[in-house]
């Protein structure tokens, strides 16, 4: 596993119990960060990943539900749905190439995901990554 590898691993664990418990403060997370990777480039890139979901969440989540089709949020698994959400994020707003992103977004889900998951994730952000670069302008994350 790559070193950012690891950073997107501690990412969506924090990710995935800001999902399930919404009430935790978000300093737990950044604790959780600096504990987990200690390296500074790596604790700032996890940092980084987990303050873009959080602050574009909402318009990733519609995004994602709008490629995911027949497919709602709430019926998704939450690592499924929590690795979709980095992988989208990374497609939107990093300076990670798409194709990166989905791949690096398929060993997390395959490592924490159900047997169905890898291909799940594959379609939706394979799918999402052609919407998107369809498009004439993305998003950037100037902070």
């Amino acid at each position: 596993m790559t070193r950012r590898s690891r950073a997107r691993e501690v990412a969506l664990q924090v990710l995935f119990e800001d999902d399930l418990n919404p009430r935790v403060s978000p300093s737990i997370g950044e604790e959780f960060i600096r504990r987990r990777l200690r390296t500074p480039e790596l604790v700032e890139f996890a940092r980084q990943l987990v303050a873009g979901v959080r602050r574009h969440r909402e318009e990733i989540d519609r995004l994602i539900e709008q490629t995911a089709t027949n497919w709602s949020l709430s019926r998704m698994a939450p690592v499924d749905r929590n690795v979709l959400r980095l992988g989208a994020y990374e497609i939107l707003y990093s300076d990670t190439p798409s194709r990166v992103a989905v791949d690096e977004a398929i060993e997390l889900v395959k490592r924490y995901g159900a047997a169905h998951s890898a291909q799940f994730v594959n379609g939706i952000l394979d799918r999402f990554m052609h919407v998107r670069s369809g498009s004439d302008s993305q998003p950037t994350d100037s902070g």
